[in-house]
């Protein structure tokens, strides 16, 4: 490892002379007769010889061991090589994990002196490709002066990779240099909850994995997992609440947390934090703002261990004035008129469905149809036309043994129809977690979840041309709430009315979070907070977006033009997919109106426990899977199972042994005392 260590080996010179210069002294020695003289001068030379040359030996073998145990020497692995050209991929895990510090520096500092040392080592002509998070990928590979100045210029970033996608990069590099044999030598804290199972044997056929652990003491963290507003949309001048969860993941802190609520960067609320034995605890925090448009909320907690999860972000609209109007045959609905004016983000507006063709429907985020029994051509021409222009509807539809007359209206809609009447009571069992309407209520379906019940409905059946989706069904599959996508607008379709004499399904927790998701649905939403990596599109609403006029992503010194896909009269965004720092990010088009939305890191990387590295030895093992360590002197050389035994500590312990034996001989050549 330190060649220039070498040049000492000068010094075996210094025994060399001293031996020979002992050989040049002449002792005379007085025998009392001289008939013993010549078998005393055979013996003697004898002995002397075997002793001086042993003793030169012992000295230059002393200062050889000596020499280079400082040289540090190391048996190298088996070379890669196809075609004379060798490949190196380093991955450097620069997760916001790897920034906590190990003693006076930062792990991710330990693991990009040991990669230059290892691309400063290397032998003549080595090509690299140096990987990180947030540069997944590898154009070509490197000399060693370009992957070293690509080494140093790594910092943390917010991104993270599965092991999986290194190693398929690793293939891939592989592939494109010809390579017979690649090594990936694989930097990272080893974090439990990041680091999965092994690849399969096929994808490491030819890649040899070398498993570099810098992990430093464990620590608590204390972190913000996830905040969320108690109502769909901000209010002006009124108490808005969140709800925030936090969490403890390791030692608890010794002194109470304080957790700071601010809006728009002047702070709002506060709470003081201490845990019990769970580790997690739910906090309610009220906040007032005045005007309207969108706010920026804040929330943050002082944990010093690990700064990165601190804080947690979400971008609201205040006054959004979504509006609503619901069309009856008959009474006013009392379970839809108590969901909307709860809260005064929503305009609801009431009429008969008498008056349904001559208002105008387009100032309506949805237009609902209550307890309708008849739909008729201008109706569904009606109905068409916002579907068209890419409002959001829903249907209830009243008893009726004329079911005809409700389908005169549907196929004008699309290929949508109702066949017959179940009267059977049947209770929903099964929630789509795909819907729209779903995956934006939970983050991960309870397994307890209690279904609405229906007294009885309709069957309904849909063609392709429809886009059909169940909400919610039933055992045999028919649908009791039904998403269809003919055009640009959502069409809801409910298998039965909206009223406990048909189910239970108005009075359920499922009715008003439902209504509210088509409603904003139809308006775009009005509070965001994705996760960053997240592959879920958040939905945006603006005028004079188009194929031609993208959408832009804008923060301070950032402009990016996100994935986006046409949904109904808005977009689908795929704002966590491409940005990666959290913060607060504009989302708009040239001569478009604005939205915000707000990107929070991935709590993966909150959780600081490591994998153990023995037990992982266990589970990645195999002739092509090693593990190294990084010593004291920054390097990095073999550990655990099959490791060998450094080179300089046998050297050291050889010149213990040749410093002995010449003691042993010096000792031997003494005289005797008369």
């Amino acid at each position: 490892m330190y060649p220039f260590f070498l040049a000492a080996g000068v010094t075996l010179a210094i025994p060399v002379l001293i031996h020979l210069f002992n050989l040049r002294k002449y002792k005379t020695v007085l025998f009392p007769h001289t008939r013993f003289l010549k078998t005393i001068q055979l013996n003697s030379r004898k002995r002397s010889e075997i002793r001086y040359k042993a003793l030169l030996a012992a000295r230059l073998l002393f200062l050889f061991f000596l020499i280079f145990a400082f040289a540090q020497p190391f048996f190298p692995d088996k070379e890669k090589t196809a075609g004379g050209r060798q490949l190196q991929v380093i991955y450097i895990d620069n997760s916001y994990s790897m920034g906590a510090a190990m003693g006076p520096r930062r792990m991710l500092d330990i693991a990009k002196d040991a990669a230059s040392r290892q691309v400063r080592n290397a032998r003549p002509g080595t090509r690299f490709l140096v990987l990180t998070n947030d540069r997944p990928t590898g154009y070509h590979a490197q000399q060693m002066g370009e992957a070293y100045a690509a080494i140093q210029a790594i910092d943390i970033s917010a991104a993270t990779l599965s092991v999986d996608k290194i190693v398929a990069e690793t293939e891939v590099a592989r592939q494109n240099e010809n390579a017979t044999e690649a090594g990936l030598y694989y930097y990272s804290d080893f974090q439990q909850s990041a680091f999965p199972a092994p690849p399969s044997k096929g994808q490491m056929q030819h890649i040899t994995f070398y498993g570099i652990p810098v992990q430093a003491a464990e620590a608590g963290n204390v972190y913000i997992d996830t905040a969320y507003l108690t109502t769909p949309v901000l209010q002006a001048d009124r108490s808005n609440y969140v709800v925030v969860h936090t969490r403890n993941a390791g030692t608890a802190p010794k002194e109470s947390l304080v957790l700071n609520l601010s809006v728009n960067g002047q702070v709002k609320s506060a709470a003081s934090l201490s845990f019990d034995d769970s580790n997690e605890r739910i906090d309610t925090l009220t906040f007032q703002v005045s005007g309207a448009g969108w706010q920026q909320i804040s929330l943050a907690l002082n944990d010093a261990v690990m700064r990165f999860d601190d804080t947690f972000r979400i971008a609201a609209r205040c006054a959004p004035n979504l509006s609503v109007l619901a069309l009856n045959e008959g009474q006013l609905n009392p379970y839809i008129q108590a969901a909307f004016r709860a809260y005064n983000g929503f305009r609801l507006n009431q009429a008969d469905v008498s008056t349904a063709i001559q208002t105008d429907w387009k100032q309506y985020n949805l237009v609902i149809l209550n307890g309708i029994t008849r739909i008729d051509d201008a109706m569904g021409r009606k109905m068409n036309e916002a579907l068209q222009a890419g409002q959001s509807m829903c249907v209830f539809p009243g008893r009726t043994t004329n079911i005809q007359a409700l389908n005169e209206g549907l196929k004008q809609v699309g290929d949508i129809q109702l066949t017959a009447i179940d009267t059977a009571i049947q209770a929903a069992s099964q929630l789509q977690q795909g819907s729209p309407l779903v995956k934006d209520l939970f983050e991960k379906i309870p397994e307890n979840v209690q279904l609405p019940v229906a007294n009885w409905h309709y069957v309904v059946t849909a063609g392709i041309s429809a886009n059909q989706r169940s909400v919610l069904s039933f055992r045999n599959g028919d649908p009791m709430l039904a998403q269809f996508t003919p055009s640009r607008g959502a069409l809801y379709l409910s298998a039965t009315s909206a009223d406990l004499s048909s189910g239970n399904f108005p009075g359920s927790y499922f009715f008003t979070p439902f209504l509210y998701l088509m409603a904003m649905q139809g308006g775009g939403g009005s509070v965001y907070a994705v996760r960053a990596g997240s592959q879920e599109p958040v939905y945006i609403t603006l005028a004079n977006v188009s194929e031609r006029n993208t959408l832009h992503a804008y923060a301070p010194g950032v402009d990016v033009v996100p994935q986006q896909r046409p949904n109904g009269a808005g977009l689908d965004v795929y704002v966590g997919n491409v940005l990666q720092y959290p913060g607060f990010y504009t989302l708009t088009a040239t001569g478009a109106d604005s939205t915000q939305v707000a990107l929070n890191q991935d709590k993966a990387e909150s959780q600081p426990g490591y994998r153990d590295i023995a037990a992982l030895q266990n589970e990645w093992k195999g002739d092509n899977i090693r593990w190294k360590e990084i010593n004291n002197s920054g390097n990095i050389a073999a550990t655990g199972t099959g490791a060998d035994f450094p080179l300089w500590k046998v050297c050291v312990i050889l010149a213990i042994v040749m410093l002995g034996l010449e003691t042993f001989l010096l000792a031997r050549k003494q005289p005797r005392p008369a």
